[in-house]
């Protein structure tokens, strides 16, 4: 909601937003997690998870070589070192090279939804170097270049960067066709995949597949975000996952409580 960053909602962002909505139905509904706006409490614990998974020596502080492993190693060096670089958004902690909790949620909100705003802008200042407004395919092709070199390794049929950059004017079909300005990508439902493309190989993979299991999604509630999707898949992995981590320690006489998470 609070767009221009500064950590203060004014009233006219206030008016914009839904809060006051959410809290009405977060009053009135019994079932927190049906309220999938900020109160979530599916989205809360898949965050908090995530977190804690990276987060080895739990300082609740996490590092660059923590990140890279976000999402089964999912992005490049690249585009964590210019968020760690604080490019797109300065951290709210003061430990140098550490990004704390509070910075991992818009990390994490951005990189999961990247249909919204926020998101938009906050991977738009990672890509713009230079920083002047605009991404050039000079810059564009500073990031894909390490994506090309993972298909590479990973015996993939790599994609040259002069057919990618085809691929991206046409997805977003920009005012100019020598650069992509923030409002371009705002006008495209497509933008997100332009991302995905220059940093993380999962979900380009993913979206070259044409993934029948996310367009079945989709499809069946189109309202939802991919925000709310993807909480509620990682919802249902990590409740499973702890319910077999139960059962195989149910036998145990001592159970150190040290290790679990918080929450």
């Amino acid at each position: 909601m609070n767009r221009s960053g500064n950590g203060r909602l004014t009233l006219r962002e206030l008016k914009r937003g839904e809060l006051i909505s959410a809290m009405q139905q977060a009053d009135e509904e019994d079932d927190i997690n049906k309220v999938l706006r900020y109160f979530s409490y599916e989205h809360f614990y898949v965050i908090y998870c995530k977190f804690w998974e990276l987060d080895t020596d739990h300082d609740f502080f996490i590092d660059r070589e923590n990140l890279i492993r976000y999402g089964n190693h999912a992005l490049t060096y690249r585009i964590v070192d210019r968020i760690f670089s604080q490019a797109p958004r300065k951290f709210a902690g003061d430990v140098e090279g550490k990004m704390g909790y509070e910075d991992f949620v818009y990390f994490m909100l951005s990189e999961e939804d990247k249909s919204s705003e926020p998101s938009l802008k906050y991977w738009f200042k990672c890509i713009d170097l230079d920083g002047n407004g605009v991404l050039t395919p000079n810059e564009m092709q500073f990031f894909y270049e390490e994506q090309l070199h993972r298909m590479e390794c990973l015996a993939l049929e790599p994609v040259l960067f002069e057919d990618i950059l085809c691929q991206i004017i046409d997805m977003i079909a920009p005012e100019r066709e020598d650069c992509i300005t923030l409002q371009d990508l705002k006008g495209s439902k497509l933008s997100g995949n332009v991302f995905n493309i220059l940093f993380n190989l999962n979900k380009f993979m993913a979206f070259e597949t044409r993934d029948p299991f996310l367009i079945r999604q989709e499809r069946e509630d189109p309202t939802l975000t991919e925000w709310d999707r993807f909480a509620h898949r990682e919802y249902i992995r990590l409740s499973m996952e702890e319910d077999v981590e139960d059962a195989s320690n149910g036998s145990a006489d001592v159970w150190d409580e040290s290790l679990e998470a918080p929450f």
